[in-house]
């Protein structure tokens, strides 16, 4: 037999529970959309410590989410009284906080009540850590290496917006990619991994700020960056900055991430009026909603500021008010809609054929993945919560306003 066969047949064998161990290394995980192969717990309380590993306090306040890469996790944050954006080390296994490194000194920018000075979720490749924040009117982009020195920084675009600052670094092949959407000149640019230097930078003409962290997929035989934003959805080569397609509205501003599943990419959120959309992504040039939009709808249990998820057949989001929904991801059809909490900002998490949502009060419904709405448990954090999981080694970390939650079974 084997050497795999004989392990597999001896976890049968003793009842063990198999997780399939992946890092979450950038925002939304290995995969950008929020998927773990990982088989993680389906319940906790945090306030009798149920299936809490540990729990540690996070020295400076923030949005952003954590990233795990082997024996680290890392996480940004603001030191408001001294106006310090801040990059934190902590230990896998026992949540001590390693390092924390001053990124810059700026002046804390306006922003939205419901963002914060450090929403940015880091990225890494197990050999840098790449953050960014803003310099007041300069977008700021920065590398450390696994000990948080700093290898470089740079300021590659202007960023202004009343709302704040959020952008999350994507890496793709040598490069970092950081998505400038605002109220000016607004660009997309890639940055050299190693030395921060700009590959290419793509202007984007309709100069409206939006804060949506765009996904990579090879689809129909091309390399294909997709994102909402500044009054459209478009597709770019990530290798050069070149548009593929621009799908014009339907509306100006988005929050949350694209998704994709059986062929289409889906996008959720806008303001001022909210739709969902599932694209066809085959398209050149300038696509229509009657060429490429294969289901629409409007408004109600759209979120805005959460990002969607995909599981199995089908597609799920969750409104800011609550209201969470089962589309068919080829036809659109809505299976459920059902209130789910008081009001959602992190984004959704799909592992083991169930939907994690986790809403502003640290409150975590786990909903079966399926068109039959099920609610398989009600999980409390203790405290609220902004930022989004992440999942690794079979286990989730949540970020809550004032602790560093690792939950799994002990």
């Amino acid at each position: 037999m084997k050497l795999s066969t004989i392990i597999a047949v001896a976890w049968v064998l003793t009842g063990a529970s198999v997780s399939f161990a992946e890092d979450w290394p950038c925002w939304r995980g290995p995969r950008g959309d929020g998927t773990s192969s990982d088989i993680v717990p389906l319940t906790w309380d945090a306030t009798t410590g149920q299936n809490i590993v540990w729990k540690v306090p996070v020295p400076f306040g923030g949005h952003s989410s954590p990233i795990v890469w082997g024996d680290k996790i890392f996480v940004t944050g603001a030191d408001e009284a001294k106006a310090r954006r801040v990059l934190m080390a902590f230990d896998r296994a026992t949540g001590r906080e390693l390092w924390n490194v001053d990124v810059e000194d700026a002046p804390l920018e306006k922003k939205h009540k419901l963002n914060s000075w450090a929403s940015g979720t880091p990225a890494t490749d197990g050999k840098l850590v790449y953050v960014t924040f803003l310099d007041q009117k300069q977008m700021l982009v920065a590398a450390y290496d696994m000990n948080g020195k700093e290898v470089w920084k740079v300021k590659p675009g202007e960023f202004s917006s009343v709302h704040g600052y959020c952008s999350c670094p994507v890496l793709f092949e040598n490069t970092v990619i950081v998505n400038g959407d605002h109220d000016g000149d607004a660009y997309i640019v890639a940055l050299n991994r190693e030395t921060g230097s700009t590959i290419w930078k793509t202007p984007r003409e309709n100069k409206t700020r939006s804060y949506c962290t765009p996904i990579i997929r090879d689809i129909g035989g091309r390399t294909q960056m997709i994102l909402s934003g500044s009054k459209c959805v478009a597709s770019y080569d990530p290798r050069t900055g070149r548009r593929h397609w621009i799908l014009d509205g339907p509306t100006e501003q988005f929050v949350a991430s694209p998704v994709e599943n059986k062929g289409l990419i889906f996008i959720t959120g806008g303001f001022p009026d909210k739709h969902i959309i599932a694209i066809d992504p085959s398209g050149s040039n300038a696509i229509s909603e009657s060429s490429h939009v294969k289901w629409h709808h409007l408004n109600k249990g759209v979120s805005y500021v959460p990002s969607p998820v995909a599981a199995n057949d089908y597609f799920f989001c969750v409104a800011d008010g609550g209201v969470a929904g089962c589309y068919d991801a080829i036809s659109g059809d809505i299976k459920w809609q059902e209130r789910l909490g008081r009001h959602h900002s992190g984004s959704l998490v799909a592992a083991s054929g169930r939907v994690y949502f986790l809403d502003d009060d640290g409150i975590t419904h786990v909903v079966k993945a399926g068109p039959q709405f099920e609610v398989l448990a009600t999980n409390k954090l203790g405290e609220e919560a902004y930022s989004s999981p992440a999942i690794s080694n079979g286990q989730i970390l949540i970020r809550g306003e004032k602790h560093l939650f690792c939950i799994g079974e002990k």
